[in-house]
């Protein structure tokens, strides 16, 4: 029976998703798996301006941005031994992950 489990990574680091996502794939790469991705999602960057000026000085501010990039894998597994290495991964600091397992017909 096989398992469609789909996995979004969220991170303000690119750097940091990329590592994860080779680790996952060197894991996965030895069993009777199908790996579609990592696909990039779209970048959402929120823009922040805050007044560095303590009076009405309208010309002083600072303009800071946040960009959360995402990627996407999704996985068809064939075993139950595939499922057990996921659960081996080490995670890494300042990452999400979302794990959805898609019932397929």
């Amino acid at each position: 029976m096989e398992k469609h489990i789909r996995i979004k990574f969220k991170s303000y680091d690119f750097r940091i998703i990329e590592k994860l996502i080779l680790n996952l794939i060197n894991i996965i790469y030895n069993t009777n798996t199908k790996i579609y991705g990592p696909t990039p999602l779209p970048t959402k960057k929120e823009r922040f301006t805050i007044l560095i000026s303590p009076h009405v000085d309208k010309d002083a501010r600072d303009q800071y941005e946040i960009c959360t990039y995402k990627r996407i894998i999704e996985l068809i597994i064939f075993d139950f031994k595939t499922i057990e290495n996921l659960m081996k991964i080490k995670l890494i600091p300042g990452i999400s992950i979302k794990i959805n397992i898609l019932n397929k017909i």
